[in-house]
């Protein structure tokens, strides 16, 4: 983290200043103009542009220090101008998010000028032989050499060391970075978890509900079907054996459909290879069923809660499902990665994209599911494609 971190470090007090200008600008005048309602406008392109800066920022906080930090916004309204702004305006997400990048212009300047001093520093110590046999050699003085062999060696000594301390301070400066940034474009976590904790519940009643259907609507019918059947045997029994025999063979095929029906409802409530022989089994038997080829890659040590193993199983089954149906695509990879944070499931293909979270659905529904442990799933499919569904997963909740 520490080298990936030190660039960033270094032009955080650019970004820091570019967007405290455009904001002590655009913001002010929005507020001004407001009175004669052309603000408004402007004020809410203000407001989605400083969300796209904050989602702009966990990219690259991702990319340099390593942190996971969801979206943390509100489902966006249907149409109509007032509930749009009302989503903004009430979303503490979205002032959290502009409190996030007015900060980042003192915090960035200071991260900068130390960033810059130290490593400056430590490389004029580093190189002073360098310097040495170059300009003390020629009889040329400068400012940044020292005059003497034992001292130049004695200055490099200091710049290894200083090397060492640099990198300890970068890290602890990335640290207090990131920590602020999940405090600010975190959103408000209580809220985040009563919303996952109401779409959790929401999902386990829709499939409490999908349960009672199919039994219902299959299993239940199939097996009263067989009750009748076996009741017009038993009354035919001695009246009209040959009527009554085939009545029991129709039983007794009722029943084994019954059976495969009960045993099909049991796998989507969760798999029975999945508890005997974990992720890597169960998703290549997923691969193997996909009318495409589908590549898998599993890299789990350690086998994950079996909530986590069961939620991950649905997302890439639930994904393979829809690209079959809708996507056109040629070809298509799973990987599931464990690191210490927890699960990461990304579903990728290759067809025409546009897919979309739509409630009801069921990428929504595995949404809802995954938030159950506080879990995100993430979808980017462009028009034109590729798609890739990513669900991150964590082992403690």
């Amino acid at each position: 983290m520490t080298w990936r971190a030190a660039p960033y470090l270094v032009v955080s007090g650019v970004f820091g200043l570019a967007w405290f200008v455009v904001l002590g600008v655009v913001v002010p005048a929005s507020i001004s103009l407001s009175v004669v309602w052309v603000g408004v406008p402007l004020m809410m392109a203000a407001m989605l542009m400083w969300r796209g800066g904050a989602k702009l920022e966990r990219r690259l906080l991702r990319a340099a220090l390593g942190l996971r930090i969801a979206d943390p916004y509100r489902e966006r309204p249907g149409r109509g101008l007032g509930a749009h702004l009302r989503w903004l305006l009430t979303d503490s997400a979205t002032w959290q998010d502009l409190g996030y990048l007015l900060m980042l212009f003192p915090l960035g300047a200071v991260e900068a000028a130390l960033s810059v001093a130290l490593w400056t520093t430590t490389a004029l110590l580093i190189v002073q032989p360098v310097l040495f046999s170059l300009y003390v050699g020629a009889g040329v003085q400068t400012v940044f050499t020292i005059d003497n062999g034992p001292g130049t060696l004695a200055a490099t000594l200091g710049g290894m060391l200083l090397l060492v301390l640099s990198a300890y301070a970068v890290r602890g400066m990335g640290w207090l970075h990131g920590t602020l940034a999940t405090v600010l474009l975190g959103g408000n976590q209580e809220e985040r978890l009563r919303a996952s904790r109401a779409r959790g519940i929401d999902a386990a009643e829709a499939e409490r509900r999908r349960i009672e259907r199919d039994l219902h609507d299959g299993a239940q019918q199939r097996l009263l079907s067989v009750a009748v059947d076996l009741g017009r045997a038993q009354a035919k029994f001695d009246s009209d054996p040959g009527e009554a025999r085939a009545l029991i063979a129709q039983a007794h095929a009722g029943t084994k459909a019954a059976i495969v029906e009960l045993r099909d409802l049991a796998r989507g409530i969760h798999p029975a290879i999945l508890s005997d022989r974990g992720l890597d089994a169960a998703l290549s038997g997923l691969a193997a069923r996909a009318p495409i080829r589908v590549d898998v890659s599993v890299e789990v040590d350690e086998r994950p809660p079996a909530a986590v193993e069961s939620i991950a199983y649905f997302v890439v089954a639930e994904t393979l499902a829809n690209m079959a149906k809708h996507s056109g695509a040629t070809e298509a990879s799973v990987s599931v990665v464990r690191d210490h944070r927890g699960v990461v499931v990304d579903v990728w293909d290759n067809g025409v994209g546009g897919a979309r979270l739509v409630p009801g659905g069921g990428l929504a529904g595995l949404a809802d599911r995954a938030a159950t442990i506080d879990g995100v799933l993430v979808l980017h499919s462009p028009v034109g494609g590729p798609t890739l569904v990513r669900a991150e997963l964590p082992c403690a909740w």
